[in-house]
Parts: C-alpha cells; sequence; structure tokens
C-alpha cells in the first residue's frame, strides 16, 4: 500500500501529500521566504538548482527526508538552495511560504507534463495539487501583488537614489539651555548644530565617513561659567559656518583586524571601545548630554579638528581585543613643534576583556607630548588646572602618561552599568608636575518606557588637578562633582526629545565657588 506522510492541516480539513511533493513544498518555501521576505535576517537569493542532495551542508543521511530530497533531486531536479549551501528545512512556514512553494511546484509539474515525462507525476499528486491550488489562491494572489509592489519600489529606488556607493545621513539639533549659579550671569539659549555625513563603501566592507557640520552653539556655556565643566557633547561650531570636521577611512585586513585612517578630527575613540554605547555618539545630538557623559575624558586626549592619525582594533580570539593608534594635533602642519612626530601627539594602547557576552572591561595607556604652546587638554572637559597646565605665561613642555580602566555590565536589555576611572602623571621639562583623576559611573535605561528611548544617570569628577608643581596662583584641589540625568524620548523614528540638567559642585576645583546648574530641552532630527 502506497505511503503518505505527513499531513498539512488547513481550513478544516486534511490534505496528504506524497513524500516527494511534500519535500518539494518545503524547500521552495523556504526559498520563497527568502524572496518574499526582505526584512528576514536570512533573506538572500536562492543558490539555484543543484544536482544532488549532497551539497546542503544541514541535510545528513539520517534526516528523516533525506531519501525524499534525494529522490526529488533525481526524478524532479526541482531543488534549489541558499547561497551558503543549506536547505534550512527545520524553519517554521506561513501559509504564504507554503503558497509560494506550492505555486513553484505546480510550475515544475506543468513543465514536466509538458515534456512528456508525466508518467514522474500521478493522479493522486495532480488531484492534490488542485486542490491546495484552489485553498490557497488568495495568497498567491497577495503574493503576487506584493512582488509586484516591491518591484515597482525598487525601480523607483533605482532611478532616484542619490549614488550607488554612498549613503547621506544627517542630523540637526535644536538646543533650549540655560545656567544658573550666583557666579554666572548667563542667559536662556536658543542654538542649533547640523550634520550632514556621507558613508562611502567600496568594497562593501570599507566606509569613507565625509562630514560637514554647522551650528551657532559655540562652547556651550564654558565662557559664562568660567570652565569646561558641563558642556554639551554636541557642542563646537558656532557662527553657522560650514566645515568638513571629519574625514576617516575605515578598512578590513583579513578577517580580525580593522584600520581607521583619520585625516581629520582625529580621536581614538573613532576606532577603540569607550564602554558606553548609547550615550557616547561622538560628539552627536542623540547620547549623552554632555561630553564628560559620552566616554572617559581619557579618550580625547589630543583630539582637534586637525588632528590627523591611524588606529587599529584586532580580535585576539574570544574574548580579547587589542586596540591601539596614534594621533598628531598638527599632523598637516609643516612648521616647527608640528607635523607627525614634531608637535603635539598622543599614543594610545588599550586591551579589551570580555568574558561574557554581557560583561567587558578594558585597560588603556596614553602617552602624550605638548611641545609648549599650551595644547594639552581633555578635549573640552574638566577644571582649568587639568586643561594647559601652564602657570603665568612661561611655555613648558609637558610628557604625560594616562592609565585608565573601565567595565560594562549589562544587568538586563533594559538596565547597564558603567564605570570608568584614569589617571594622569605629567611631568614639565624644566622642573615640575601634576597628577589629573578623574572618574564616574553611569546608569543607563535603554528603551526606558518606550522603545527607542533612553535615560541615563550619570556621576563622577570630570578631570581636576589632584597636585600641581609648581603650584599657580588661586589653586585648590577641591573635589569638583558632576551629576548629569537626561532621558532621551522618540516622537517617531526620525524626532526626539532630550530633556536634562547637570549639577557642578566646586566649579574648578574650588569649594568657594558655588554651585552651577544647567538645564537644557535638546530636539533632534535625524535622517
Amino acid at each position: 500500500m502506497k505511503e503518505y506522510f505527513p499531513w498539512v492541516r488547513s481550513a478544516g480539513r486534511v490534505l496528504f501529500l506524497s513524500p516527494s511533493i511534500l519535500a518539494a513544498l518545503f524547500l521552495t518555501s523556504g526559498v520563497s521566504q527568502a524572496q518574499i521576505n526582505p526584512d528576514n535576517d536570512q533573506g538572500q537569493q536562492p543558490m539555484g538548482q543543484v544536482t544532488s542532495v549532497s551539497q546542503f551542508s544541514d541535510v545528513q543521511p539520517t534526516d528523516w527526508a533525506f531519501q525524499a530530497l534525494q529522490s526529488l533531486v533525481e526524478r524532479y531536479g526541482c531543488i534549489a538552495g541558499y547561497p551558503n549551501g543549506t536547505y534550512r528545512g527545520n524553519r517554521a512556514l506561513t501559509r504564504y511560504e507554503f503558497a509560494a512553494g506550492l505555486n513553484a511546484c505546480l510550475d515544475r509539474v506543468n513543465e514536466l507534463i509538458a515534456t512528456a515525462t508525466a508518467d514522474l507525476v500521478t493522479k493522486e499528486d495532480l488531484a492534490t495539487l488542485q486542490r491546495l491550488q484552489e485553498e490557497f489562491s488568495a495568497e498567491l494572489a497577495t503574493l503576487r501583488g506584493r512582488v509586484d509592489a516591491l518591484e515597482a519600489r525598487t525601480a523607483e529606488l533605482e532611478a532616484n537614489q542619490f549614488s550607488t556607493t554612498t549613503k547621506l545621513k544627517g542630523e540637526v539639533a535644536f538646543t533650549l539651555a540655560g545656567a544658573t549659579g550666583d557666579d554666572t550671569d548667563a542667559q536662556i539659549v536658543f542654538n542649533n548644530k547640523v550634520r550632514l555625513q556621507l558613508v562611502s563603501s567600496f568594497t562593501g566592507k570599507d566606509r569613507l565617513y565625509t562630514r560637514l557640520t554647522s551650528g551657532n552653539i559655540g562652547n556651550s556655556f564654558a565662557t559664562e561659567l568660567g570652565t569646561n565643566e558641563g558642556r554639551f557633547a554636541h557642542d563646537g561650531p558656532s557662527d553657522n559656518n560650514i566645515v568638513i570636521d571629519r574625514l576617516h577611512y575605515a578598512f578590513p585586513v583579513g578577517e580580525n583586524l580593522k584600520v581607521t585612517a583619520m585625516a581629520s578630527l582625529g580621536a581614538h575613540h573613532f576606532y577603540a571601545d569607550v564602554f558606553n554605547p548609547g550615550l557616547n555618539t561622538g560628539g552627536g545630538a542623540t547620547g549623552a548630554l554632555s561630553r564628560f557623559a559620552e566616554r572617559n575624558p581619557i579618550y580625547r586626549l589630543g583630539i582637534a579638528r586637525s588632528t590627523t592619525g591611524i588606529g587599529f582594533s584586532y580580535k585576539l580570539g574570544k574574548m580579547i581585543k587589542l586596540e591601539g593608534g596614534y594621533l598628531a594635533k598638527n599632523g598637516s602642519n609643516p612648521e616647527d613643534k608640528a607635523g607627525l612626530f614634531n608637535g603635539n601627539y598622543s599614543a594610545m594602547g588599550q586591551v579589551v576583556f570580555q568574558p561574557a557576552k554581557r560583561l567587558k572591561f578594558g585597560l588603556t595607556y596614553v602617552n602624550g607630548y605638548d611641545p609648549g604652546d599650551g595644547t594639552f587638554a581633555f578635549g573640552g572637559t574638566g577644571t582649568n588646572f587639568a586643561n594647559g597646565l601652564l602657570p603665568g605665561t612661561q611655555e613648558r613642555r609637558i610628557t604625560s602618561n594616562s592609565y585608565g580602566v573601565q567595565a560594562q555590565f549589562d544587568v538586563s536589555s533594559k538596565f547597564s552599568i558603567r564605570g570608568w576611572g584614569s589617571f594622569t602623571d605629567v611631568d614639565f621639562a624644566n622642573g615640575g608636575d601634576a597628577e589629573i583623576w578623574n572618574y564616574a559611573v553611569a546608569l543607563v535605561f535603554p528603551d526606558l518606557g518606550t522603545e527607542g528611548a533612553l535615560g541615563a544617570i550619570v556621576a563622577g569628577a570630570e578631570p581636576y588637578a589632584g597636585s600641581l608643581d609648581p603650584r599657580p596662583a588661586g589653586f585648590t584641589n577641591d573635589t569638583p562633582f558632576h551629576i548629569e540625568a537626561f532621558y532621551r524620548y522618540p516622537i517617531n523614528d526620525n524626532i526626539s526629545i532630550t530633556p536634562g540638567f547637570i549639577w557642578l559642585t566646586s566649579p574648578n576645583q574650588n569649594s568657594d565657588n558655588d554651585d552651577a546648574f544647567i538645564g537644557a530641552v535638546r530636539t533632534t532630527f535625524t535622517f
């Protein structure tokens, strides 16, 4: 007696299929899902007809459908798989996928009949296919409509696309902000920042970043408060002048090495892990409110718009990653005390350990040099005594060694704890030294309240000089604390609003200075 297995239940009826037809339906439906659902993570174009079932890496002779698949190859020649040589027969089917498989199988049967090979198809098979075709006629019609719509959209995109190799990304931020404190008369302001970034790829794996930036936000309230503490993450440009502030090329070398060449706005955080995803957006307006809350300021040593350099990231096994780079703040300037090797530079090395998927920590070392032009700084963060380190008017060459540690622990998908700390030892060429400290803890809440939202509380001390010799006038080493909270709420996929505040105690590391409070509401448009 002829065996039939298994069965398909549909609309209250049970339809029995022969092994060969069942295998055909499962196979073709697997391919069809990749074609009709472009958002599926397995969506790929089929590899085409195969001549042997052994070509599938995930089909074994012990599988229950092996003989049916083998027979299908030899008798019908109607098997197609995925480009990586897999069959994926253990995936669930939707009615749409089953309908697509049925249609492909029916087309193959009609072809066999037309070529006088009808003896390979039984009357029972034809009757079953006819009933299935009637049952899934609605799904087949819907699929045809979907394919037609996708083809029309694809044609429109191809006709109007910006470039075949380049994508345009944009970010516009409007910020309403104010600062209060007995030592400031800062006024409420409304300012903007605009970024247009061109991301080009020539191999599919490399990236050329060209970014235009404009705005009138300036240096936040740094002048009014008399310190770089509390500066916004997205500040910088002024007078709405347009500048090319980023020109980088990142490319892989083999499977484990990635190299980043930076011709403008070089910085260590562009190639290295800074253990603060979501808050660190590279000076963007979708992450943390302040520069300090973006990342450990140790990564900001040597950063400037004129900085050039190179960095790399190398995966050493599954748990360890090595990163390093060299930055020259005036690397494009041929004058004395400039260039790649005769001016201000910083060289970084970092080891990243990730013993578990949700836990990682890193050890960072940065060696820096300043020829005496007063450009030693932590990239717009910290007190005045921690930046420059040039008391009075006396020029002095500076050599610095910075040591940092940072960690990230994702407790769950909606709660993460991050932290960092760093110590910088500074030596002056004509005598004297300084010690600079900074540390912070961040509590981060992704998808807080709604998908795409982000809340965070960051508390710590921005870079401050714990000691400074020779001791300049007015120097104190009180610990200046930075406390920040913000909440980014997405209006839709392209618009978000971020209210937040920053509380600075002992500004400029002096407890005699009154606390400062900065409040802001940032609206960001992305496209």
